[in-house]
């Protein structure tokens, strides 16, 4: 029988054991993905990290980490020193492919985001210079926070970001951040006077974002020519549709595809392409390439009457 300490000692020292054992299994899973970036512009040399995400040679990482850069060099935890080039980099997702010309190491396992909870255990894993592994754990602190991003002079949220307290060191931007599984839900982002652990999340829009990157070298958007806000729903209508909120029209484009559809000043959009839609973000997650030049449904709550309209998205213009 144990004397020495008491029950709540006891407890405590195994709670204490096992989150240990979830961090080191996490980090003796995710640290041999990650390397560490080293780029050189005409702004200087720079670092980072990035996460191996194909058996092809296929790295993922921040693209601000090589924004300016085609090429570089990428070192993994086991020594091996390898080139690497910019594949595509997207600086409106702050996301950026990059391939070795061979790996040894094994790809992550990638997860979904969507499905995080406040006060999850999540641990960020990064590999930059001079650090030879960083691992740092936390829980989620912050979901659906939004960031600006911008890309010559079009300017978007990065949507979703996720906020942890897990501590960043430099040149962890382009590191993972892993869920007590072992599975890559977000690449981390140090963005310079925001002061916080923010990651962009692994979703269904970042893996299209990626699939965009590796087959095309860019991603393609699309433009509906709408502003709006979010606005709660009438009771009515949220006890027909379970919804609470919508996206209240502020502004129209003239000639724009949502102009063109007959989406106006005042019209409430809840629904397009069949998903609901309760704040800017929601109409952004669609307005990716595949949706450049393809009828897009709109249900709009106008003078307390659902009107259905087609819009049809263009590409838009960097």
């Amino acid at each position: 029988m144990d004397t020495e300490h008491t029950a709540p000692e006891r407890a405590e020292a195994a709670a204490l054991d096992a989150y240990s054992q979830v961090v080191t299994t996490v980090a003796a899973r995710v640290l041999p993905s990650v390397a560490a970036l080293s780029v050189r512009t005409a702004r200087g040399a720079g670092a980072g990290s990035a996460v191996t995400v194909g058996t092809d040679g296929l790295l993922l990482t921040s693209a601000h980490v090589v924004q300016g850069a085609r090429n570089g060099t990428a070192t993994f935890g086991d020594g091996t020193e390898t080139p690497f080039r910019v594949v595509g980099a997207d600086p409106l997702s702050d996301l950026a492919v990059l391939r070795v010309d061979e790996t040894t190491v094994p790809p992550v396992e990638l997860g979904d985001a969507d499905g995080l909870r406040i006060g999850q255990l999540v641990v960020a894993v990064g590999n930059p210079m001079g650090l030879a592994g960083s691992v740092t754990a936390g829980v989620v602190s912050g979901l659906g926070r939004s960031l600006p991003a911008r890309d010559g002079r079009v300017t978007r949220l990065i949507e979703d970001v996720i906020q942890t307290d897990a501590a960043l060191n430099p040149g962890n931007s382009g590191g993972a951040l892993a869920d007590s599984a072992g599975r890559v839900i977000g690449i981390n982002t140090a963005v310079a006077g925001y002061g916080l652990g923010l990651a962009v999340p692994i979703n269904t829009t970042t893996r299209q974002i990626l699939a965009d990157l590796t087959t095309d070298g860019r991603v393609r958007r699309a433009w509906l020519g709408v502003a709006g806000v979010p606005v709660p729903l009438p009771p009515e209508v949220t006890a027909r549709t379970g919804q609470r909120r919508g996206l209240r029209v502020v502004e129209v484009v003239p000639g724009s595809p949502a102009g063109l559809a007959g989406i106006y000043l005042g019209d409430v959009i809840v629904s397009a392409g069949g998903r609901s839609i309760g704040d800017g973000q929601g109409l952004q997650r669609l307005m990716l390439g595949s949706a450049i030049g393809t009828r897009l449904p709109v249900t709009v709550l106008r003078k307390g009457a659902f009107v259905d309209v087609v819009a049809v998205p263009t590409e838009l213009a960097r």
